[in-house]
C-alpha cells in the first residue's frame, strides 16, 4: 500500500519537491558579471604595499622582514590615530627595482607575526577631488 502510495506522490511531482525543483531548473539564471572591471597590476617601482599585516606589527618589525631581500630605505606601517594599532598594511620603499621585486617575491604569501601578508608593487594615490570636496561623498 505504501509502495503504491510513494508512486502517486511521485507521479504528481511530489515529494521532495521535485516538482518545484523542475520549475526553477529551466529558469535561465544569468552568472553574475563582477561589479567592477579588476584593476591593472601596479608599475613596477621601489615602493611596495604590504597588506595583512597583524595588529601587533610594528614599523621596526616590517623593516627587519623585508631588510632580508635588499636594503629598506623606508617602511611604515599606518596605525590608528585613537588605538595605536595597525591597520592592517603599510608600506616598504628598496633602494632599487630589482631589490623591490625580490621583496616581493620573497615576502609575499608569506608569514609575519603569524598573520599571511601580501606584497605588492604601490599603486600612485589617486587625485584628489576637485574643489576640495570630500572623498567620502558627503557635503
Amino acid at each position: 500500500m505504501a509502495a503504491a502510495v510513494a508512486r502517486t506522490v511521485v507521479a504528481r511531482g511530489g515529494g521532495g519537491g521535485g516538482g518545484l525543483r523542475r520549475l526553477f531548473s529551466s529558469f535561465p539564471f544569468a552568472s553574475p558579471q563582477p561589479a567592477v572591471a579588476p584593476s591593472p597590476p601596479a608599475e613596477p617601482s621601489t615602493n611596495l604595499f604590504v597588506s595583512g599585516l597583524s595588529k601587533r606589527t610594528t614599523t621596526e618589525g616590517l623593516r627587519e622582514a623585508f631588510s632580508k631581500f635588499g636594503q629598506v630605505v623606508y617602511a611604515r606601517v599606518v596605525t590608528d590615530r585613537v588605538s595605536g594599532y595597525s591597520k592592517g598594511f603599510g608600506f616598504v620603499r628598496y633602494a632599487t627595482l630589482e631589490e623591490a621585486a625580490e621583496g616581493i617575491k620573497g615576502m609575499d604569501g608569506k608569514f609575519l607575526d603569524g598573520w599571511v601578508i601580501f606584497a605588492e608593487y604601490a599603486r600612485p594615490r589617486s587625485p584628489p577631488p576637485p574643489n576640495g570636496a570630500p572623498s567620502s561623498g558627503f557635503p
